[in-house]
């Protein structure tokens, strides 16, 4: 049986994230109209992207975290409720292997405010804690040199390249691949509550 976790809101620092809802699509889709020129450097779905692409998104990603197969969170300045700044997932890619992978995109014009950082922070403490797994993953195109820094400020492992692991339009990318165990949290969110990346809970 696929792992459940609670649908509460959680916190970082600076951001509150949090599930879904129907109302997040029209904000979802101001935020990923802003930030096309970005997206589709790195995204499948940003290719040829209009309205619906949210709808299905929100709708699925109710469903998804109900099975336990993915746990989608929307990010939120607690000053602006409304704005949509982004998205953070953790989904388990390996039950056997107890292994998870995050993924996540921040509106264009807040990129390079750190908030990347804290979300994934976030991210790596619900899979840890939340849903016991081993190994989480970041998977990352090769050339996204911000999510290469993101990586490595929060202890992630370079385990390597995929090539042509991702097809964007007509680009094939290749990903970079990282992880941190269960092993290494401990100490890695010692340093993130102590930087400030993390709040204790």
């Amino acid at each position: 049986m696929a792992p459940r976790i609670n649908n509460r809101p959680r916190n970082t620092p600076r951001l509150i994230i949090r599930p879904f809802r129907r109302r997040d699509v029209a904000p979802m889709h101001d935020a990923i109209r802003a930030s096309l020129p970005e997206l589709v450097q790195w995204l499948p779905w940003a290719i040829g992207y209009d309205r619906s692409v949210s709808q299905r998104f929100v709708r699925e990603s109710a469903s998804a975290w109900n099975d336990g197969r993915a746990f989608d969170f929307a990010i939120r300045l607690p000053e602006e409720p409304d704005l949509h700044v982004g998205n953070v997932s953790v989904w388990p890619t390996s039950a056997p292997n107890r292994t998870g992978e995050i993924g996540y995109w921040v509106r264009t014009d807040l990129s390079g405010e750190g908030i990347g950082t804290e979300v994934t922070a976030r991210a790596l403490q619900i899979g840890f804690e939340e849903l016991e797994y081993h190994k989480i993953i970041l998977r990352i195109a090769a050339g996204n040199e911000r999510s290469d820094k993101i990586a490595k400020r929060l202890g992630f492992n370079y385990d390597g390249m995929l090539r042509h692991e991702v097809k964007v339009g007509d680009v094939w990318l290749d990903h970079s691949v990282w992880s941190v165990l269960e092993t290494e949290w401990s100490g890695i969110k010692k340093q993130l509550l102590s930087d400030g990346i993390l709040v204790g809970t």
